[in-house]
């Protein structure tokens, strides 16, 4: 009798030590894949590290338990070769069930974050697709010609309403932590939250978030670039308050390595051209060969250079690129792509993007859409 007594405490021990471990389950089925491993990997605030590799069952089943903290819930994403298949934040004691297709798209239950998650995703899954589909239009035309010009005013139209909605969507959730992911989203190569002023979208979602998630990771880095956003903010506006200023000054490295000073070009030149572009982007790549060139080669021995920032993370294939296209201007790169300090100070909401200093000063608005308003421009400040 003491013995089974003994028993059932253990029992009841391992029971109520189950009850209280820090993890939660998931469970998935990948439809249509009888076969082959799943990775699930957690972030790790800025990187992803790979909990587990799961053999699928004949039915295309998976389960593994995740580790995870009171208070402290994890971005939990699971791949099937190169896709990823589900994106889930966990919270402690939570059982999640996924069911996803082998191409990513997916649903989940036991989990109401992860839900939410899983509709914030198709959102963006949705628009990428289409601004996918308005970019392989425009591979296809001369960037000059009107039916170009017509579409890329559509992309930025269309870039401007989903902006607004991803406003709306971190104000209306603001205690949910599925809006770290839409601050940081990214479109192509352009972050949605670009602009200056989007530094007050990050400190008011920090500040509800520690409401609800005070010991949270993830809320204390959102922290840290919500401050580095004020302080580029502030940064911006005491430029801009300070007459003797002209622009704020860029150094970074040509195709060869070496270090190039926007100002040590501009002092040089009557117009300079600060242009933001990507050679990922094929639309850009015709752009550079069919306006640029061109325009270059009759205006620059006229006192005309163009200092050309790349916001690749490629830097083997920006380079390869340059080369190809035999671009005679100034060409760099930093490698960090939307991360680069540059898209803020400069405020970029979009690529292509260009601005001029003229004679030191740098200006912003010149009604410059196509070559032959930039031919027009540079005709009248290049006599």
């Amino acid at each position: 009798m003491k013995q089974l007594k003994f028993v059932a405490a253990l029992a009841a021990a391992a029971m109520l030590w189950s009850c209280n471990a820090d993890k939660a389950s998931l469970s998935g089925t990948l439809e249509g894949v009888t076969k082959g491993d799943v990775v699930v990997k957690v972030l790790d605030v800025n990187k992803m590290k790979v909990l587990d590799t799961l053999s699928l069952s004949s039915e295309g089943k998976y389960s593994c338990s995740v580790p995870v903290k009171a208070g402290d819930p994890e971005f939990v994403y699971v791949y099937y070769g190169a896709n990823k298949v589900a994106s889930l934040i966990l919270q402690k004691g939570e059982n999640a069930v996924v069911v996803s297709d082998s191409l990513g798209n997916y649903s989940v239950s036991g989990s109401p974050e992860s839900e939410l998650l899983c509709e914030s995703d198709k959102a963006q899954a949705e628009f990428a697709a289409a601004v996918a589909l308005t970019r392989s239009k425009l591979d296809k035309l001369n960037p000059s010609s009107a039916e170009a010009l017509q579409l890329g005013q559509e992309l930025y139209r269309n870039y401007v309403s989903y902006y607004r909605k991803r406003v709306l969507y971190v104000m209306e959730n603001n205690k949910s932590l599925t809006t770290i992911p839409v601050l940081y989203e990214n479109v192509g190569e352009m972050p949605v939250f670009s602009q200056l002023t989007d530094a007050l979208h990050f400190r008011n979602a920090y500040d509800s978030l520690m409401t609800v998630y005070p010991n949270s990771k993830y809320v204390k880095a959102l922290e840290a670039e919500a401050a580095r956003r004020e302080n580029l903010f502030r940064l911006n506006n005491n430029l801009s308050q300070a007459g003797e200023v002209g622009y704020i000054d860029i150094e970074m490295s040509d195709i060869n390595g070496q270090k190039v000073k926007l100002s040590s070009v501009a002092e040089n030149k009557k117009v300079t051209m600060v242009y933001f572009w990507a050679s990922a982007m094929g639309d850009q790549k015709m752009f550079n060969q069919d306006v640029l060139k061109p325009v270059y080669k009759d205006f620059a021995s006229k006192g005309f250079e163009i200092y050309a920032i790349s916001l690749d993370t490629d830097k083997a294939a920006w380079a390869t690129a340059v080369k190809t296209q035999e671009a005679g201007w100034v060409n760099v790169c930093d490698g960090l792509g939307t991360a680069s300090s540059v898209i803020s100070t400069y405020n970029v909401q979009q690529i292509p993007s260009l601005f001029f200093i003229i004679d030191g000063e740098f200006v912003s608005s010149t009604g410059v859409k196509n070559e032959a308003t930039l031919r027009s421009f540079l005709a009248s400040k290049l006599k």
